[in-house]
């Protein structure tokens, strides 16, 4: 017998009934875990894509802003990058994939339009306006990216955790609710098997006792 566990029926038809609730868990959470694998693919892709924009548009933000620093000197670019009025923020609000919570994150005046920036148009040219543009654009896509690349990283801890529950189930508790049930059956089948034969032994001597009297 198990150890601590009562060899009844009752307890062989509590421990199937959890088995199944074990075995139904065991398939939702697969269920989920494949799921949550696909999203956190998906999601890998898009980061990928989006990696391959930034490093683009950084590139191009760092070309124009060395156009605008040959063409209107070192002082003016520093001084109009310090008269910006707003300074761009970043909004945070949580989001459901898959019963995962993720941020969402927004950018929040990041690209503005050509009066609100804050430098003086007096003295500017297009080339300056033009490095302005591209990186705002730049840090719209890396906010962005930040949105994918901590949804990786919940998403990959919840694989993780729903994973172990996987297999805890698997290997662990299912095994060892059928090890039990087993173990009460044989045991109630031995108790059957003996009383079969005391009944039997004990119609035998009546038998013969009868036969005696007789």
């Amino acid at each position: 017998m198990v150890e601590g566990v009562r060899p009844t029926r009752m307890e062989m038809l509590n421990t199937k009934q959890r088995l199944i609730l074990a075995s139904k868990g065991h398939k939702l959470l697969k269920q989920k875990r494949d799921a949550l694998v696909l999203e956190f693919f998906q999601v890998v892709k898009k980061a990928k894509n989006l990696r391959s924009e930034v490093d683009g548009e950084l590139k191009s933000s760092f070309r124009s802003l060395a156009i605008a620093r040959a063409f209107h000197g070192d002082l003016f670019v520093e001084t109009a990058a310090l008269s910006s009025k707003k300074v761009p923020e970043i909004e945070v609000k949580p989001k459901n994939i898959m019963g995962v919570r993720i941020a969402e994150i927004r950018g929040v005046d990041v690209s503005k339009d050509l009066l609100s920036r804050g430098y003086s148009l007096q003295g500017s040219s297009a080339k300056f306006d033009e490095a302005v543009e591209h990186f705002e654009k730049s840090l719209n896509l890396i906010i962005k990216l930040a949105e994918f690349e901590t949804a990786l990283k919940r998403l990959l801890k919840e694989i993780e955790i729903t994973n172990r529950k996987v297999n805890a189930l698997e290997f662990n508790v299912q095994p060892r609710l059928k090890a039990t049930i087993k173990s009460i059956s044989d045991h109630l089948n031995r108790l059957e098997s003996e009383r079969f034969f005391a009944l039997k032994l004990t119609k035998q001597r009546l038998a013969q006792a009868a036969a005696a009297d007789a």
